[in-house]
């Protein structure tokens, strides 16, 4: 059910549900899948879109954490040790249930120290130990010679070697919408721009939600037993709607990531640099065909979207000339962008590199139940451990166990490694549309190939391999709203290559707009939207 209108009505019929998860990024999604799963009741309520926020802006690795189990070790951190082993867990998980959005990533770190050699490599079997049957790979050390010969564009002068290890990428936006219509498989009610503007109160404790459709401007309640603040950034705005005197439990950090083009990365390698002058942790990663650059770790803002100004830019286009023979600058720059980054407050803690990535799940006086922290890779568990949080609270009675570890993400099941060979043969694709339609939508993407025909399957911009149908399927089948849901999330133009997002715009709005019917007074407005977005990377 994807239809708008039969979602919303259902929003609205008055049903009381066991759960109401406000916030659609990737752990309000996984909440409500898993939730319904068991047989629960739910609805969703985003005020944007799905991954409009952190879940879309993400480095797009999954993954234990190298830099945690460092930590872990050297200040015998339980909390660090326990994060990494979940991830690595979890890791495996996704990989097996999202197999058309998630693959392995051969990763390098450079070392320039002898004293590096020994330490980085027990480092990282212990890393390989801890993820037991959920492994990759074996990690192991490479000669100056073989790190060269991975990464030509290392600076090889002063090289002692490297380590090679493995981890996951992922498709994050399309992941998160693939959560959202598995939960809506399950029975979840849920909706992309429903604003949650009040809460609703019965005897003192929270039991629903005032919530405004901003595109149809009407407001109804939706009652439910339990609410579930998973906001992730704006958590402690909902927070404080239910208590403004409630302290913070977040501190907000900005990751910001350049994308250069492919030529700048090797296709199958990427590269950790796990501590630079400052203490961070720079990637220079393969993504899409592209080279993914990123990320800074920089104090933000709840409420202001994130951009990646012009100081983060400098800082990673100074550490690629560093470590790196490439000569680049601003102008080789296809696309620039930030995402927050949730963090458990910690008051002794001045530096948000340092904060711990887990998660916290807390219940205030009313009855809100709020989930903060964790990290992509996580999400599941973070889902897995709010759902028996609310069971065991709020006197729920789902009828089975939590199964997500077993249920296959929309467009997963049946999936198979070379099916894009087939599909190009079937439909006549070129290579490169075959494998993007192959890894998108997964076993679905022969619906999408047989909707891309005549001049629906024209490239929107040459040379992406994006087709002009995936709009309407957008639209159709993956909840799409707006231009900017299905340039920067359903596809990720937006994210890959700015000037060429500019260019599909036109064509992505004129679509949508005709298959919406949409007034001019909401074409002047989405254009605008689109405009402000592109504009600001």
């Amino acid at each position: 059910m994807t239809d708008r209108k039969e979602r919303l009505d259902r929003l609205k019929s008055g049903e009381i549900f066991d759960l109401l998860v406000v916030g659609g990024g990737a752990t309000g999604c996984g909440i409500a899948l898993d939730a319904a799963s068991r047989g629960l009741k739910v609805a969703l309520a985003e005020r944007r879109d799905f991954a409009g926020g952190t879940s879309g802006r993400s480095t797009k690795l999954l993954h234990g954490g190298v830099r945690y189990l460092e930590a872990a070790v050297l200040h015998r951190d339980r909390v660090q040790f326990n994060l990494v082993r979940d991830a690595l867990h979890e890791r495996g998980v996704l990989l097996k249930i999202a197999p058309h959005l998630c693959q392995r990533l051969t990763l390098v770190t450079p070392l320039y120290r002898l004293a590096q050699v020994p330490y980085m490599w027990a480092g990282l079997k212990f890393y390989d130990l801890l993820a037991r049957g959920a492994g990759l790979g074996h990690s192991r050390y490479l000669s100056p010679s073989e790190m060269l010969r991975r990464f030509p564009q290392i600076k090889g002068k002063g090289l002692k070697g490297g380590v090679l290890y493995y981890d996951g990428q992922f498709n994050d936006a399309r992941m998160n919408v693939a959560l959202a219509l598995t939960a809506l498989r399950e029975g979840a009610a849920l909706s992309n721009y429903l604003e949650v503007v009040g809460l609703v109160r019965e005897k003192g404790r929270v039991a629903g939600a005032l919530v405004r459709d901003p595109l149809g401007g009407a407001s109804w309640q939706i009652r439910a037993r339990c609410v579930v603040n998973a906001c992730g950034p704006s958590a402690d705005l909902l927070r404080r709607m239910d208590d403004p005197t409630a302290a913070p439990l977040l501190r907000l950090s900005r990751g910001s990531h350049i994308v250069l083009p492919g030529k700048f990365a090797p296709a199958d390698t990427g590269i950790m640099i796990p501590k630079t002058e400052d203490g961070r942790v720079v990637f220079i990663l393969p993504w899409q065909g592209m080279c993914l650059v990123g990320t800074t770790e920089e104090p933000a803002t709840a409420g202001t979207t994130p951009v990646a100004d012009d100081k983060d830019v400098d800082y990673l286009l100074r550490h690629l000339r560093r470590y790196f023979n490439l000569t680049v600058d601003e102008g080789d720059i296809m696309a620039r962008w930030a995402g927050l980054r949730p963090l458990v407050h910690d008051p002794y803690t001045a530096d948000t590199a340092e904060l711990a990535r887990d998660h916290v799940i807390s219940c205030s006086p009313t009855g809100l139940i709020t989930i903060v922290g964790g990290k992509w890779t996580t999400y599941r568990k973070m889902a897995l451990d709010t759902v028996d949080f609310a069971v065991a609270n709020m006197g729920l009675a789902p009828s089975g166990a939590c199964r997500t570890d077993r249920i296959m993400l929309h467009g997963g099941k049946g999936f198979e490694a070379q099916g894009a060979t087939v599909l190009a043969k079937r439909f006549a694709l070129p290579p490169d549309v075959a494998l993007h339609l192959h890894g998108s939508y997964g076993t679905l993407a022969t619906d999408v190939a047989q909707l891309c025909q005549g001049e629906l399957g024209e490239r929107l911009v040459p040379p992406h391999p994006y087709l002009k149908g995936e709009v309407l399927y957008a639209v159709r089948n993956e909840m799409a709203l707006s231009p900017s849901d299905f340039l920067e999330r359903r596809i990720p133009l937006a994210l890959l290559d700015q000037r060429g997002a500019q260019i599909a715009a036109p064509v992505v709005l004129e679509m949508m707009a005709q298959e919406l019917g949409w007034s001019q007074v909401r074409v002047a407005h989405e254009r605008s939207e689109l405009s402000n977005l592109l504009e600001q990377g």
